[in-house]
């Protein structure tokens, strides 16, 4: 496969990417107060929709990890691409919570299908041990998710209210997000029924291997929690640090800038240094900005950049590190498995974000969320020595 297509394939997965994140994951940011003046519905249930899409995501992860290693990428994305459509049509068509909730756990169907971690198994499965710097370009394009989305949202609300809005992401990604899936990702053959299988028993790890593969899930879980949390109660947490709303915006925006500027940082480095270092980085960053936050040292600024900078090369480390360690062939099927802890731990990081700010306080919050920084940059170190010491031949 040429160089040129293959950065079709990255910067169409790239594409895909923005829309389903923008149309998911971040599409509550703009939505929810709309949503909840026109409806009268209460606000936690509003955004707790995200959450219940997210716990769908996760039951059904490994499936879709197991259908890209059987089948490619390509059907399991578009088929991704059309649960979104009909989730996103059916909450805009919604009359009551519980028909909202139902589109919203469609559209968790169709993020377990085509978010991050089936997007990185499709590039795993087509570009096998040189994946990593297009799993690494992706995460350039996805950055820029919430750049786009939010302002794309608000200007889609003042075309419409919020129901015209979700279905407008509907329209985008039958008019966009699947065409160029079914035209620019490459059909691949379907596993033969013998390598199937054989895969399917390579799946018993053992030793290094299941260490290994527990302490990433563990890293998973550790910084979904904390990630989530931040994202959703980023400017409560600021705030009662003495700041203003204008302040606490303008610092919570250096994150996505962060974000990009270390992932191209990441980029530059071509893939040359094994991907458990960019691991460390990213947790040790991430554990660092977090422990600045909650010490309050009036350095807010410096500890959301290191947070975004961590935050932005730990994308990559788990779409590279796991492709490093386990091979390309049981990486579809291991990815999907992973990626379920992570989800879960996401849909349950607003709740308990919210249960600890009521009991803790700002403070207390922060000192728990730090902890759980520090725990992720402690389980990373572990990591490490597994690879070093217990690996076959993994760190290089």
């Amino acid at each position: 496969m040429s160089a040129i297509r293959r950065w079709q394939v990255v910067s169409s997965l790239g594409i895909v990417q923005i829309l389903a994140w923008g149309s998911s994951y971040y599409l509550m940011a703009v939505l929810a107060k709309p949503i909840v003046t026109d409806t009268g519905w209460p606000l936690p249930w509003v955004v707790g929709a995200v959450s219940a899409a997210l716990a769908c995501a996760g039951v059904a992860s490994p499936f879709v990890g197991r259908m890209i290693a059987d089948h490619g990428g390509r059907p399991v994305l578009a088929a991704g691409c059309t649960l979104l459509v009909v989730g996103l049509l059916i909450c805009a068509a919604a009359p009551h919570l519980p028909g909202f909730y139902f589109g919203w756990c469609v559209i968790g169907l169709g993020m377990s299908a085509g978010l991050y971690d089936p997007a990185f198994a499709t590039l795993g499965r087509l570009y096998k041990e040189q994946a990593r710097s297009a799993i690494t370009a992706l995460t350039l394009w996805g950055g820029f998710a919430s750049t786009v989305s939010w302002p794309l949202s608000t200007w889609l609300l003042g075309q419409f209210d919020w129901r015209g809005t979700v279905a407008a992401y509907a329209v985008l990604h039958l008019l966009v997000s699947l065409p160029l899936i079914l035209c620019l990702v490459p059909k691949e053959p379907r596993a033969p029924v013998k390598a199937g299988r054989e895969a399917q028993e390579g799946m018993h790890l053992a030793g290094a291997e299941q260490r290994a593969f527990m302490i990433m899930a563990a890293i998973l879980v550790t910084s979904g929690l904390a990630v989530t949390m931040v994202s959703v109660h980023l400017l409560t947490l600021l705030q009662a640090q003495g700041l203003s709303l204008t302040k606490a915006v303008a610092i919570g925006s250096l994150f996505g800038p962060a974000q990009v500027v270390a992932r191209m940082v990441e980029m530059a480095g071509r893939g040359r240094h094994h991907p458990i270092w960019s691991l460390l980085f990213a947790c040790s960053n991430v554990a660092a900005g977090l422990i600045l936050l909650a010490l309050d040292l009036q350095l807010p600024a410096l500890a959301m950049i290191l947070y975004g900078a961590g935050n932005g090369v730990f994308s990559i480390a788990r779409g590279a590190l796991p492709l490093a360690l386990f091979g390309p062939d049981r990486y579809p099927t291991l990815m999907g498995r992973l990626a379920r802890p992570a989800l879960l731990a996401q849909a349950g990081a607003p709740v308990l974000g919210g249960a600890l700010l009521s009991v803790l306080g700002p403070d207390g919050t922060l000192a728990v969320i730090a902890a759980l920084g520090l725990i992720n940059f402690a389980l990373a170190i572990m990591l490490w020595r597994v690879c070093f010491t217990g690996w076959r031949g993994a760190a290089g």
